[in-house]
């Protein structure tokens, strides 16, 4: 016997639904049908009621997702030099009072123009603009913002300048410590490692020719004026220039969270070269096998890791103590 066919309550004020996409809302919205239009039940090519994920409702959503997917990118790409870092013939733009002013006082540098603003040429103590060896212009603000991009702190100077070339290992200076990059490439990190660096004492700094970031005001303005007191030094292979710095009597020590032993607890000899990998994916497996030891930062709170800046500085300071305490 055939079921009976349902009825419609019609106290029930039917509705229909919508989303609303503006872009500041994304809510499905009810609104009230016509008097006249009845509400039936959804059924199944098979005459079952549809289940839940196939309801009128369920397709709105769906199509509402499928909408955003389809127009908006999966992720975005940090730029690997932003937008007015890079001038012509090769030259970078540095900015910021002291990226500049060490850039100023480093007669490796070689600085081609300069833009700078009334004030900041005042507390940059640059009393005449004419006397210095090459191009200046004094500016409005507004003026450097539109060439550097309005992310960039540039503090009312920038300077183009030829990058400092690297060094080759061995023209590595007499230093008991240096730190060494595993292709780290963010360059907010190597430039806050550069400070680090510099502010205890590191002779320099060793990355590899790829895999890591090209000077930019982004790393210099990060490094705070130390991009101009440390040798930086290049290689083709990491692990042959771990050997190396073994055979110059160094000490070579990789930070890695599950290494066997305290990183105080680990330091011998008279020369230091601490080894930092990427976030994320740390030292890869040839370093940590050419490394003489690895070792862990002691770190008894809820959270067990650091940013790599931060770990390069705390490496640093440990490295600087014990090899003070062994003078």
């Amino acid at each position: 016997m055939a079921a009976a066919p349902k009825t419609v309550n019609r106290n029930v004020p039917a509705k229909r639904a919508e989303f609303d996409t503006s872009p500041d809302k994304e809510v499905l919205r009810l609104y009230p049908l016509a008097d006249d239009t009845a509400i039936e039940p959804a059924m199944s090519n098979d005459n079952k009621p549809k289940t839940p994920k196939d309801t009128h409702y369920a397709k709105l959503r769906r199509a509402h997702r499928d909408e955003k997917s389809s127009s908006a990118p999966a992720f975005r790409r940090r730029q690997p030099v932003p937008p007015g870092e890079t001038a012509a013939d090769g030259l970078v733009r540095l900015y910021g009072l002291h990226t500049v002013r060490a850039a100023l006082d480093n007669p490796r540098r070689r600085i081609r123009k300069m833009l700078v603003t009334r004030n900041a040429a005042e507390r940059l103590a640059i009393a005449d603009l004419t006397a210095l060896p090459f191009e200046t212009e004094m500016v409005e603000p507004k003026v450097l913002d539109k060439v550097t991009g309005s992310d960039a702190v540039h503090q009312g100077v920038l300077i183009e300048a030829e990058p400092l070339k690297p060094k080759r290992l061995d023209a590595l200076g007499d230093t008991a410590l240096v730190l060494v990059l595993d292709q780290v490439t963010d360059p907010h990190n190597v430039g806050a490692i550069l400070r680090s660096a510099v502010a205890f004492g590191a002779g320099a700094l060793i990355t590899t020719a790829r895999h890591s970031p090209h000077e930019s005001g982004v790393l210099a303005k990060s490094a705070s004026g130390a991009l101009e007191h440390i040798d930086q030094i290049e290689v083709k292979n990491l692990a042959d220039a771990l050997g190396q710095l073994h055979e110059a009597g160094f000490q070579t020590i990789g930070l890695d969270s599950d290494g066997p032993a305290e990183l105080e607890k680990s330091f011998s000899g008279e020369k230091i070269a601490l080894v930092l990998g990427a976030e994320g994916k740390g030292l890869r497996q040839k370093t940590r096998e050419t490394v003489t030891t690895l070792a862990r930062l002691d770190m008894p709170g809820a959270i067990r890791s650091l940013n790599v800046s931060n770990a390069a500085a705390v490496s640093l300071y440990a490295a600087r103590k014990f090899l003070a305490s062994s003078e």
